[in-house]
Protein backbone atom coordinates (compact mmCIF):
# COMPACT_ATOMS: atom_id res chain seq x y z
CA UNK A 1 0.00 0.00 0.00
CA UNK A 2 1.24 3.42 -1.02
CA UNK A 3 1.54 5.99 1.68
CA UNK A 4 -1.46 8.30 0.70
CA UNK A 5 -3.37 5.17 0.57
CA UNK A 6 -2.65 3.76 3.84
CA UNK A 7 -3.06 7.14 5.22
CA UNK A 8 -6.73 7.02 4.13
CA UNK A 9 -7.33 3.42 5.29
CA UNK A 10 -6.20 4.27 8.53
CA UNK A 11 -9.07 7.07 8.73
CA UNK A 12 -11.60 5.79 7.24
CA UNK A 13 -11.00 2.99 9.65
CA UNK A 14 -11.08 5.34 12.56
CA UNK A 15 -14.55 5.81 11.50
CA UNK A 16 -16.16 2.13 10.50
CA UNK A 17 -14.13 -0.01 13.07
CA UNK A 18 -10.56 -1.82 12.97
CA UNK A 19 -12.82 -4.72 10.67
CA UNK A 20 -12.40 -2.28 7.92
CA UNK A 21 -8.58 -2.29 8.10
CA UNK A 22 -8.43 -6.54 8.08
CA UNK A 23 -11.01 -6.94 5.16
CA UNK A 24 -8.74 -3.92 2.89
CA UNK A 25 -5.28 -5.33 3.91
CA UNK A 26 -6.25 -9.10 3.53
CA UNK A 27 -7.67 -8.29 0.10
CA UNK A 28 -4.79 -6.17 -0.80
CA UNK A 29 -2.44 -9.10 -0.08
CA UNK A 30 -4.07 -11.61 -1.87
CA UNK A 31 -4.08 -9.29 -5.01
CA UNK A 32 -0.22 -9.11 -4.40
CA UNK A 33 -0.11 -13.01 -4.24
CA UNK A 34 -2.11 -13.02 -7.74
CA UNK A 35 -0.20 -10.84 -9.48
CA UNK A 36 3.08 -9.75 -7.76
CA UNK A 37 6.18 -11.40 -9.60
CA UNK A 38 7.96 -11.85 -6.34
CA UNK A 39 5.02 -14.87 -5.04
CA UNK A 40 7.29 -16.88 -7.81
CA UNK A 41 9.86 -16.36 -5.26
CA UNK A 42 8.15 -16.76 -2.21
CA UNK A 43 7.04 -20.26 -3.47
CA UNK A 44 10.93 -21.27 -4.72
CA UNK A 45 11.81 -20.65 -1.26
CA UNK A 46 9.11 -22.68 0.69
CA UNK A 47 10.42 -25.50 -1.75
CA UNK A 48 13.61 -24.99 -0.39
CA UNK A 49 12.97 -25.15 3.53
CA UNK A 50 9.94 -28.15 2.63
CA UNK A 51 11.53 -30.22 -0.15
CA UNK A 52 9.28 -33.09 -0.01
CA UNK A 53 5.94 -30.99 0.01
CA UNK A 54 4.04 -30.60 -3.05
CA UNK A 55 4.21 -27.76 -5.27
CA UNK A 56 0.20 -26.52 -4.32
CA UNK A 57 1.28 -26.65 -0.57
CA UNK A 58 4.58 -24.17 -1.47
CA UNK A 59 1.86 -21.68 -3.09
CA UNK A 60 -0.52 -22.45 0.04
CA UNK A 61 2.59 -21.14 2.50
CA UNK A 62 3.03 -18.35 0.38
CA UNK A 63 -0.83 -17.49 0.50
CA UNK A 64 -0.39 -17.54 4.00
CA UNK A 65 2.73 -15.66 4.40
CA UNK A 66 1.18 -12.51 2.30
CA UNK A 67 -1.70 -13.00 4.73
CA UNK A 68 0.14 -12.98 7.89
CA UNK A 69 2.40 -9.91 6.66
CA UNK A 70 -1.04 -7.77 7.28
CA UNK A 71 -0.51 -8.20 10.74
CA UNK A 72 2.44 -6.15 11.25
CA UNK A 73 0.36 -3.74 9.67
CA UNK A 74 -2.89 -4.11 11.68
CA UNK A 75 -0.71 -4.40 15.04
CA UNK A 76 1.16 -0.79 14.03
CA UNK A 77 -2.76 0.46 13.75
CA UNK A 78 -4.15 -0.60 17.21
CA UNK A 79 -0.51 0.79 18.78
CA UNK A 80 -1.59 3.88 17.00
CA UNK A 81 -5.05 4.45 18.37
CA UNK A 82 -3.60 3.57 21.96
CA UNK A 83 -3.69 -0.35 22.45
CA UNK A 84 -0.95 -1.40 24.40
CA UNK A 85 1.44 -4.16 22.35
CA UNK A 86 1.93 -7.07 25.40
CA UNK A 87 5.23 -9.38 25.39
CA UNK A 88 6.66 -11.82 26.92
CA UNK A 89 10.54 -12.32 26.12
CA UNK A 90 13.06 -15.03 26.64
CA UNK A 91 16.74 -14.14 27.14
CA UNK A 92 16.09 -10.47 27.81
CA UNK A 93 18.59 -10.67 30.90
CA UNK A 94 21.02 -11.68 28.83
CA UNK A 95 20.69 -8.21 27.23
CA UNK A 96 20.61 -6.20 30.34
CA UNK A 97 23.76 -8.03 31.59
CA UNK A 98 25.99 -6.19 28.74
CA UNK A 99 23.68 -2.76 27.91
CA UNK A 100 24.75 0.38 29.64
CA UNK A 101 28.56 -1.51 30.10
CA UNK A 102 29.83 -2.03 26.36
CA UNK A 103 26.64 -1.78 24.61
CA UNK A 104 25.04 -4.38 22.04
CA UNK A 105 24.57 -5.19 18.60
CA UNK A 106 21.24 -6.28 17.42
CA UNK A 107 20.95 -8.58 14.40
CA UNK A 108 17.59 -8.19 13.27
CA UNK A 109 16.08 -10.21 10.03
CA UNK A 110 12.89 -10.15 8.01
CA UNK A 111 11.45 -12.93 9.87
CA UNK A 112 9.16 -11.57 12.31
CA UNK A 113 7.89 -8.05 13.01
CA UNK A 114 11.05 -6.43 14.10
CA UNK A 115 9.55 -2.74 13.95
CA UNK A 116 7.23 -3.45 16.97
CA UNK A 117 9.90 -4.99 18.76
CA UNK A 118 12.51 -1.80 18.35
CA UNK A 119 9.28 0.56 19.36
CA UNK A 120 9.01 -1.85 22.31
CA UNK A 121 12.60 -1.72 23.10
CA UNK A 122 12.73 1.68 23.21
CA UNK A 123 9.72 1.88 25.87
CA UNK A 124 11.01 -1.35 27.97
CA UNK A 125 13.88 1.02 28.97
CA UNK A 126 13.46 4.82 29.27
CA UNK A 127 17.37 5.55 29.29
CA UNK A 128 18.22 2.87 26.49
CA UNK A 129 19.83 4.58 23.66
CA UNK A 130 18.46 3.11 20.46
CA UNK A 131 20.16 3.60 16.74
CA UNK A 132 18.69 2.14 13.72
CA UNK A 133 20.61 1.47 10.56
CA UNK A 134 17.58 1.03 7.98
CA UNK A 135 18.06 0.83 4.36
CA UNK A 136 16.27 3.55 2.05
CA UNK A 137 14.41 3.22 -0.92
CA UNK A 138 13.64 5.60 -3.54
CA UNK A 139 9.70 5.26 -2.99
CA UNK A 140 8.82 4.62 0.50
CA UNK A 141 5.05 4.64 0.84
CA UNK A 142 4.27 2.75 3.67
CA UNK A 143 8.16 2.24 4.74
CA UNK A 144 8.31 6.20 5.34
CA UNK A 145 5.59 6.38 7.66
CA UNK A 146 7.19 3.24 9.48
CA UNK A 147 9.70 5.03 9.80
CA UNK A 148 8.22 8.17 11.27
CA UNK A 149 6.28 6.32 14.25
CA UNK A 150 9.64 4.75 15.10
CA UNK A 151 11.56 8.33 15.05
CA UNK A 152 8.44 9.67 17.04
CA UNK A 153 9.10 6.45 19.77
CA UNK A 154 12.24 7.74 20.68
CA UNK A 155 13.82 5.36 17.88
CA UNK A 156 16.86 7.24 16.07
CA UNK A 157 17.16 6.05 12.85
CA UNK A 158 20.29 6.52 9.82
CA UNK A 159 19.60 5.71 6.56
CA UNK A 160 21.48 3.75 4.80
CA UNK A 161 20.65 4.71 1.15
CA UNK A 162 21.50 2.38 -1.81
CA UNK A 163 24.57 4.49 -3.23
CA UNK A 164 26.55 4.66 -0.41
CA UNK A 165 26.11 6.05 3.25
CA UNK A 166 28.29 8.49 4.69
CA UNK A 167 31.66 7.42 6.67
CA UNK A 168 30.67 9.56 9.65
CA UNK A 169 27.43 7.27 9.89
CA UNK A 170 29.82 4.23 11.01
CA UNK A 171 31.73 6.50 13.72
CA UNK A 172 28.23 7.76 15.32
CA UNK A 173 26.82 3.48 16.05
CA UNK A 174 30.65 2.78 17.36
CA UNK A 175 30.37 5.88 19.78
CA UNK A 176 26.87 4.75 20.97
CA UNK A 177 28.46 1.55 21.31
CA UNK A 178 30.94 2.99 23.55
CA UNK A 179 28.98 4.57 25.35
CA UNK A 180 26.08 1.49 26.03
CA UNK A 181 23.75 2.03 23.95
CA UNK A 182 22.23 -0.29 21.10
CA UNK A 183 22.26 -0.68 17.68
CA UNK A 184 20.07 -2.34 15.20
CA UNK A 185 21.44 -3.50 11.53
CA UNK A 186 19.51 -6.14 9.56
CA UNK A 187 20.84 -9.31 9.29
CA UNK A 188 19.64 -10.65 6.07
CA UNK A 189 19.94 -8.04 3.27
CA UNK A 190 22.15 -7.12 1.60
CA UNK A 191 21.33 -3.24 0.04
CA UNK A 192 23.81 -2.68 -3.21
CA UNK A 193 25.83 -4.92 -5.44
CA UNK A 194 28.98 -3.28 -3.82
CA UNK A 195 28.43 -3.72 -0.67
CA UNK A 196 30.36 -5.58 1.38
CA UNK A 197 29.19 -9.15 1.78
CA UNK A 198 29.88 -12.64 2.97
CA UNK A 199 28.33 -16.02 2.11
CA UNK A 200 26.71 -18.25 4.24
CA UNK A 201 25.05 -22.03 3.67
CA UNK A 202 21.88 -21.83 4.08
CA UNK A 203 18.52 -24.54 3.47
CA UNK A 204 21.32 -26.07 1.58
CA UNK A 205 22.21 -23.18 -1.01
CA UNK A 206 24.14 -19.77 -0.60
CA UNK A 207 23.20 -16.86 0.67
CA UNK A 208 24.63 -13.06 1.20
CA UNK A 209 24.75 -11.65 4.28
CA UNK A 210 25.97 -8.10 4.91
CA UNK A 211 29.82 -7.96 7.16
CA UNK A 212 28.83 -5.12 8.30
CA UNK A 213 27.50 -6.20 11.65
CA UNK A 214 30.66 -8.07 12.45
CA UNK A 215 33.13 -5.39 11.38
CA UNK A 216 30.92 -3.31 13.78
CA UNK A 217 31.49 -5.82 16.70
CA UNK A 218 34.79 -6.32 15.98
CA UNK A 219 35.93 -2.84 16.65
CA UNK A 220 33.73 -1.98 19.39
CA UNK A 221 34.28 -5.17 21.47
CA UNK A 222 30.52 -5.02 21.19
CA UNK A 223 28.56 -8.54 21.51
CA UNK A 224 26.26 -9.52 18.59
CA UNK A 225 22.60 -10.34 19.62
CA UNK A 226 20.40 -12.56 17.24
CA UNK A 227 17.10 -11.06 17.88
CA UNK A 228 13.29 -11.83 16.51
CA UNK A 229 10.10 -10.75 17.78
CA UNK A 230 6.98 -13.54 17.04
CA UNK A 231 3.25 -12.53 17.15
CA UNK A 232 1.41 -14.61 19.24
CA UNK A 233 -1.77 -12.97 19.06
CA UNK A 234 -3.51 -9.48 18.31
CA UNK A 235 -0.76 -7.01 19.01
CA UNK A 236 0.48 -9.83 21.41
CA UNK A 237 4.39 -10.99 20.80
CA UNK A 238 7.40 -12.92 21.66
CA UNK A 239 10.67 -11.48 22.14
CA UNK A 240 13.54 -14.11 21.50
CA UNK A 241 17.43 -12.87 22.09
CA UNK A 242 19.91 -15.77 21.65
CA UNK A 243 23.22 -16.18 23.38
CA UNK A 244 25.55 -13.16 22.41
CA UNK A 245 28.52 -13.52 19.93
CA UNK A 246 31.53 -12.33 20.43
CA UNK A 247 34.19 -11.45 17.55
CA UNK A 248 38.00 -11.48 19.53
CA UNK A 249 40.96 -11.69 17.41
CA UNK A 250 44.36 -11.23 18.68
CA UNK A 251 45.76 -11.72 15.12
CA UNK A 252 45.15 -9.98 12.30
CA UNK A 253 44.87 -13.90 9.75
CA UNK A 254 42.24 -14.29 12.32
CA UNK A 255 39.51 -11.28 11.36
CA UNK A 256 38.63 -13.24 8.05
CA UNK A 257 37.99 -16.36 9.93
CA UNK A 258 35.98 -15.28 12.96
CA UNK A 259 33.93 -13.07 11.18
CA UNK A 260 32.98 -15.96 8.58
CA UNK A 261 32.64 -18.03 11.45
CA UNK A 262 30.08 -15.29 13.50
CA UNK A 263 28.16 -15.23 9.81
CA UNK A 264 27.56 -19.06 9.73
CA UNK A 265 26.08 -19.00 13.34
CA UNK A 266 23.21 -16.33 12.28
CA UNK A 267 22.94 -18.21 9.37
CA UNK A 268 22.49 -21.46 11.45
CA UNK A 269 20.58 -19.64 14.00
CA UNK A 270 18.23 -18.03 11.34
CA UNK A 271 17.65 -21.49 9.79
CA UNK A 272 16.62 -22.61 12.91
CA UNK A 273 13.96 -19.73 13.89
CA UNK A 274 12.38 -19.91 10.37
CA UNK A 275 11.80 -23.72 10.93
CA UNK A 276 9.51 -22.72 13.89
CA UNK A 277 8.32 -19.73 12.65
CA UNK A 278 8.25 -20.60 8.35
CA UNK A 279 5.36 -18.35 7.75
CA UNK A 280 6.44 -14.94 9.65
CA UNK A 281 9.30 -14.98 6.69
CA UNK A 282 8.56 -11.20 5.35
CA UNK A 283 11.76 -11.44 3.02
CA UNK A 284 10.05 -11.17 -0.50
CA UNK A 285 13.00 -10.95 -2.52
CA UNK A 286 15.58 -13.30 -3.61
CA UNK A 287 17.47 -14.63 -0.37
CA UNK A 288 18.86 -17.91 -1.02
CA UNK A 289 20.96 -18.54 -4.14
Amino acid sequence: MKGFWYAFLEKMTRICGSWLFVVVSKTIAVGYFLFSKNTKESRRFYGLLYPHKSRFQHTLCTFRQYQNFTTIHYDRFLASKGMKTTFVSDGWEKLEAVVQEKGAILLMSHLGNWEIAAQLLQQQEDTLKLLLYMGVKEKEGVEGLQKEQLQESGVKIIGAPRDGGSPFDAVEGIRLLQDGGLISMTGDIVWREDQRSLEVDFLGGKARVPEAPYIFAMVSGAPIFCFYSFRTGKNSYQFSLADPLYIHCEERAERRVMIQKTAQHYADLLEEQLRAHPLEWYHFDRFVQ
